[in-house]
């Protein structure tokens, strides 16, 4: 089966489109990444969709409007992955949409929320699209995340030691080969979110780290700042923006007349050592790492320093571009649930059983459910095609 994946993580910049081949054959699950696009949201939807995350309060009204232009964004991005990676020849889209909001409370998930309309793209592509994984796995009393934690355990089985999946998007989450996986906090929200604060919103990010790279890291501080109580929560766990904002930030006192340069030192060192810590608590051998926050050189930099016994490799050293690896991952999801497979781990989740995920929105020609599968497969295998492009780049580029 031909899958698109659809993402859009919680830095809330771009929308990647990963498309990819997915066999099933008795355990073994075979996928081949094709290729993928990616298109950055347009300048007035990110300022929208960055000014209704939490702690704003927002009408139904702007989540309406957001919940169709996060649509249309992503059925932009779906056609375009169809037509120039798949060749007009996809079958099914997964789309993860954008998540607003994690409903925490009393170390519970309660519910969670992702905007990002299917029907859009059902519409604009003719094609069936399974939506709305997390909720699901939410309702079976799990944490509705790390959601690929089942494509990661997949994945690295059978590599020698213990390999521990690595994401760093706004949040950082962790999956050991065990089916322990957890938000380990931040990963870019609040270096975004102070570059977003100290830039008067002129700047998204740190590019390259090299603010950061210019500062000193502040000891009392970073001290403060790791007596956070989340991290001392036991695993499953789950965080968001709910938590780490800009109002988190002013809290702490970080934009009260500190040095741009050492406040993004800090907070680099704040991500680097909350994820060194909860690598080494999972006794990981070995972490292959993905996620936007590997494109920052000082941050990926900083993090091997902390591990130097413990060997930090991208995806892409094992056949998924780190760029779109979570992308690729619900291509997998889409897949498992159109053929009435389950998609998550209770390890992984905390959930009490496993489930099918997401909901369906068919295309054009309604959809016709494959046969379903006798047993769920035991691993996942990458098989890299010798030329995968995009638009003529590279896969996994922008």
């Amino acid at each position: 089966m031909l899958v698109i994946g659809l993402m859009s993580g919680t830095s809330y910049d771009a929308v990647d489109a990963a498309a990819a081949e997915l066999r099933l054959d008795g355990d073994t699950l075979t996928l081949r990444p094709l290729g993928m696009v990616s298109a950055s949201y347009d300048a007035a939807l990110r300022a929208s969709l960055a000014a209704a995350l939490p702690p704003a309060a927002v009408p139904l009204a702007e989540v309406c409007r957001l919940d169709t232009g996060i649509g249309r964004a992503f059925a932009a991005a779906a056609v375009r992955a169809n037509r120039e990676v798949c060749a007009e020849r996809a079958e099914l889209l997964a789309s993860h949409g954008q998540t607003v909001f994690h409903w925490a409370e009393g170390g519970r998930i309660h519910g969670t929320l992702q905007l990002g309309q299917p029907a859009w793209i059902a519409e604009a592509t003719g094609l069936p699209v399974v939506a709305d994984f997390r909720a699901r796995d939410v309702a079976a009393g799990g944490q509705g995340a790390p959601l690929v934690s089942l494509v990661d355990l997949l994945w690295l089985r059978g590599r020698p030691g213990r390999p521990v999946a690595l994401n760093i998007g706004g949040i950082a989450n962790v999956t050991a080969p065990d089916g322990t996986a957890f938000d380990t906090g931040p990963g870019c929200a609040l270096l975004d979110a102070a570059v977003r604060e100290f830039s008067g919103g002129r700047l998204a990010y740190d590019a390259d780290g090299a603010l950061a790279a210019r500062g000193e890291v502040d000891g009392r501080l970073l001290h403060r700042l790791l007596g956070e109580p989340y991290y001392a929560l036991p695993a499953p766990k789950t965080t968001g923006k709910e938590v780490f904002h800009a109002g988190y930030l002013r809290s702490a006192g970080l934009l009260d007349g500190a040095r741009t340069e050492d406040v993004l030192a800090t907070l680099t060192m704040l991500t680097a050592r909350t994820i060194a810590d909860a690598v080494r608590a999972v006794g990981a051998t070995e972490v292959v790492a993905s996620g936007g926050g590997m494109r920052n050189p000082v941050l990926a930099g900083t993090l091997r320093e902390l591990l130097a016994e413990i060997p930090v490799r991208a995806s892409d050293e094992l056949g998924l571009p780190a760029a779109a690896k979570e992308a690729y991952a619900f291509t997998v999801l889409g897949f498992l649930t159109a053929h009435g497979l389950p998609a998550t781990d209770p390890r992984s989740t905390g959930a009490r059983h496993p489930s099918v995920l997401g909901s369906l929105t068919p295309g054009t020609a309604g959809f016709r459910w494959p046969e379903p599968a006798e047993y769920p497969p035991q691993r996942l295998v990458v098989e890299t095609p010798e030329r995968a492009t995009a638009n003529g780049t590279p896969v996994g580029s922008r």
